[in-house]
């Protein structure tokens, strides 16, 4: 019985229901190779079909993309060509180069969507996938339609750090919370992202978790980091003009409210803020159900409103 319990993981169990979840719902396991050292993984879908609009799901650092996106698939993929890659250093995709800033990661992902013949699409990033996601929209504004931004601090200066908004001081401290190697970090991890963690997890789950999640590319994966921060100044970020959500958790301690006011102040009328209040960064998990409710009044309620405007002007047209 101490072999069996010893040898179960739960953490490889939870990934091969969400590889299920994906598969059940219409996506597949995809790779391509983009031929500069560069592998993305993306999951994509069985069937394009090309009277749906195509979207974009970008997870954030803290894991791949099944655990991140899983519970918004079914309902999202009914309307939309979905797209969910893994980031490189996630899940399958990796590169030998050795960029590690987000307008490189946005490449990346582009390169992955064009070779499935992606050419318009809209983007949803959560935290660090906020960063890639407005360099997409940065980099390919033709090809970017929409954007929403879920707590993605993309407003953030360097100096910020040093002057005290963030509850951590350095970059080293802040990728010891968000790559765990031991359970008090884990711990720790919870209580940074959540607004109410959960309680009495057992160590032997954190443990499992950090074995299957956290071991991977740790050089990489803080120098993600440090490339976020490094000589970051709001007066160089660029003004994205595609219509963009802004969605936030009023008790982030990884980004900080104010950053959701900084970036809608920078971006004015073409953005809208959401806030969900009694929540924290992880607000894909602990308000999923809201989350989706803005999600689909941005994405899905507009987009059929618009198209039958534009049928309605055709037919009278006619």
């Amino acid at each position: 019985m101490i072999t069996m319990a010893k040898c179960f993981s739960f953490v490889r169990t939870r990934n091969s229901c969400y590889r299920y979840t994906f598969s059940h719902s219409g996506l597949k396991s995809s790779t391509v190779d983009l031929g500069d050292g560069t592998i993305m993984h993306c999951w994509i879908p069985k069937t394009h079909n090309s009277t749906k609009p195509t979207l974009c799901l970008l997870h954030g650092i803290g894991a791949n993309a099944m655990w991140q996106w899983a519970d918004f698939i079914s309902p999202l993929i009914s309307k939309f060509n979905v797209y969910v890659p893994d980031l490189l250093f996630f899940g399958d995709s990796y590169t030998t180069r050795t960029e590690r800033s987000e307008a490189f990661q946005a490449t990346c992902v582009m390169g992955a969507l064009e070779a499935h013949g992606v050419q318009r699409l809209t983007v949803v990033g959560i935290s660090y996938g906020g960063f890639v996601g407005y360099s997409l929209a940065v980099q390919f504004k033709e090809k970017v339609e929409k954007m929403v931004l879920i707590c993605a601090g993309v407003c953030l200066e360097e100096k910020d750090m040093e002057q005290g908004l963030f509850k951590v001081r350095t970059v080293d401290e802040a990728a010891e919370i968000l790559f765990p190697q031991r359970v008090e970090k884990m711990k720790e991890l919870l209580r940074f992202t959540f607004y109410k963690p959960p309680k009495n997890i057992p160590s032997c789950f954190f443990n499992d978790y950090i074995e299957v999640m956290c071991t991977e590319y740790i050089q990489e994966r803080k120098q993600l980091l440090q490339a976020l921060i490094r000589g970051r100044n709001l007066s160089h970020l660029p003004k994205i003009t595609q219509p963009t959500l802004i969605i936030w958790g009023d008790h982030d301690q990884v980004f900080p409210l104010e950053l959701a006011h900084r970036l809608k102040s920078h971006l004015g009328e073409n953005a809208e803020l959401k806030m969900l209040k009694k929540t924290g960064h992880a607000i894909n998990i602990e308000k999923r159900k809201e989350m989706y409710k803005y999600l689909k009044v941005f994405l899905v309620d507009q987009f059929t409103t618009s198209k039958q405007i534009n049928h309605s002007i055709g037919l009278k047209a006619d």
